[in-house]
């Protein structure tokens, strides 16, 4: 009997080897199937870079439109001797961008709702602009509030990053210099009214052709909501993410200015659409082409010295061509995207950005572009069974 004891225990000792064997296994296939999936996932965001995406449907009525309601301020403020106020309101061309997916009709009732927000967003900035903590605060607050509003309404697509764009590029010209702000209050806000004015115009002509007047659904049906489910609280947590760890890096470590850029580059990059892949494509896009459009800027802006008047032309152009190409290679579409939000923001406070400046930006991207990408780890990946 003290064998027959003995050769149990033996057996359930090994049993118990065997099964700690197999936990062993399973774990270390765990953190294999990690890493490939992880080089495997890094290898096909590179790979992104050198493929077109397809788009069905026509683009080029969407990209008109923002390259005129760009060009036309900016073109009107040189003419009549107030160039930087009306680069202020060339950024209301951003309004455009909205509801592209829409028919012009359904356009014509959100655009407004969109132009609201952006002023009341740059209003926020001129307001908080000379106080850099009290900026920094608001950009959190712009960035939590334009998430909100976005997801929870399903605006869709370009997200929350043109309301703080708005912000940031209003606080920029409030900033104080000699005790004085560089653009009185009334003014910024006055261009950001009248310029996403202009644009939901520019947009409604659409509606000149008896075939777009077609009728729509109420606008609470065009924008359902307030939804917050998983996906829009995803979302919602990887903007206040990118938010407060951007702004705190920026104000603690690097410049309160250039706070506004970093986080810009991290809610470019989560976008409106949730995901790892998504993710890690946007970001690696979103800071390959920021280089190459900053590497385009130096070498134009060093060779040619162009007048005020052919300046509103080209942010026309590289508008639309931003708008062409966004929806087939994001890089390709910053290429154009980082010249013009430069020459917005340089023009804006009556400079041109330096070398220095122009190196910081594209630092900054990498760092919020980074950080946007890296909270796409918070998305959940389902696993068959």
């Amino acid at each position: 009997m003290r064998g027959l004891g003995g050769l149990r225990g033996t057996l359930a000792g090994e049993a118990c080897g065997m099964a700690d064997d197999a936990r062993a296994a399973r774990a270390r296939d765990r953190v294999t199937g990690t890493g490939r999936a992880w080089a495997g996932g890094a290898g096909r965001a590179v790979a992104s870079l050198g493929t077109m995406q397809r788009f069905e449907g026509r683009r080029w009525p969407v990209a008109l439109q923002a390259a005129v309601a760009m060009a036309t301020p900016a073109a009107v403020g040189v003419l009549t001797g107030h160039a930087s106020t009306g680069l202020l309101a060339s950024s209301g061309a951003f309004t455009t961008l909205y509801a592209a997916h829409r028919s012009p009709a359904e356009r014509a009732r959100i655009l407004p709702l969109v132009a609201v927000v952006l002023t009341a967003c740059a209003a926020a900035g001129a307001a908080t602009g000379p106080w850099p903590l009290a900026t920094g605060i608001g950009l959190i607050v712009v960035a939590a509030a334009a998430a909100a509003l976005v997801y929870a309404f399903s605006v869709g697509p370009p997200g929350p990053l043109f309301p703080l764009i708005a912000y940031g590029l209003a606080s920029h010209v409030s900033v104080l210099e000699d005790g004085v702000r560089h653009t009185p209050p009334g003014e910024v806000i006055g261009a950001f009214a009248a310029g996403t004015a202009f644009a939901c115009l520019v947009a409604a002509s659409s509606l000149l052709r008896a075939r777009n007047r077609v009728p729509v659904a109420p606008l609470r049906a065009l924008l359902p909501g307030p939804r917050w489910d998983a996906v829009t609280t995803e979302l919602f947590v990887r903007v206040l993410i990118v938010a407060v760890v951007g702004t705190t890096v920026s104000l603690v470590l690097v410049d309160p200015e250039r706070a506004y850029w970093t986080v810009g580059a991290g809610l470019a990059v989560i976008g409106a659409r949730p995901g790892r892949r998504h993710a890690a494509q946007r970001g690696i896009h979103r800071i390959v082409g920021t280089a190459a459009g900053a590497a385009l800027y130096v070498a134009v802006a060093g060779a040619l010295t162009l007048p005020p008047l052919a300046l509103a032309a080209v942010l026309g152009a590289l508008q639309f061509g931003a708008q062409m190409l966004v929806v087939r290679h994001y890089a390709l579409a910053l290429v154009c995207i980082t010249p013009m939000v430069l020459i917005l923001a340089g023009a804006a406070r009556g400079e041109d950005p330096t070398m220095v400046v122009v190196m910081e930006r594209v630092l900054d991207t990498a760092v919020g572009a980074t950080l946007g990408a890296a909270t796409g780890l918070l998305h959940r990946v389902r696993r068959s069974p």
